[in-house]
């Protein structure tokens, strides 16, 4: 099997827990709109520090729908931009398995630890498609961006 056809599986199986999702996942027909990866990104960024923020104030119904916002941008991502290398698809699925567990439990320190890895997951893919330059951290604040860390990375 390709790796294409891996990635669109597992796009798949992330979103069947998401049935309103899943309909709309399907290769785009030419001269259909395909956002730009930046864009489907932007929108990852904007639901990670929502579902941060959602988590800190236990307000888990609102999490839990953050959370399903941020997995179909990852497989809209993960659909549309066959570059991606599976491993970084297969690496954020235990952290946002432990994010739901964790919200399904109302537990605000599994949640926090939970989306901390998540957070680390970003980066590491970050880091393997050559944009380690865009580092992601917990939210300090509700600030815009105040999921982005800003300075350059250190270089080892």
């Amino acid at each position: 099997m390709t790796l294409r056809k891996w990635t669109v599986g597992l796009a798949m199986l992330c979103a069947s827990s998401s049935p309103v999702f899943a309909q709309d996942l399907k290769s785009p027909s030419v001269g259909e709109y395909v956002p730009r990866l930046g864009d489907i990104m932007s929108a990852a960024q904007t639901r990670h520090q929502k579902l941060w923020l959602a988590g800190k104030a236990q307000n888990w119904d609102l999490a839990a729908f953050e959370l399903r916002q941020l997995k179909a941008s990852l497989v809209e991502a993960a659909v549309l931009y066959s570059g991606i290398p599976i491993s970084n698809v297969t690496t954020l699925e235990a952290p946002l398995n432990a994010v739901s567990a964790a919200i399904a439990a109302k537990d605000g320190k599994k949640f926090a630890s939970a989306a901390a890895d998540l957070t680390a997951g970003c980066n590491a893919c970050h880091r393997t498609m050559e944009r380690g330059f865009i580092v992601m951290k917990v939210p300090a604040d509700p600030q815009p961006f105040g999921n982005q860390a800003f300075p350059p990375e250190r270089k080892p």
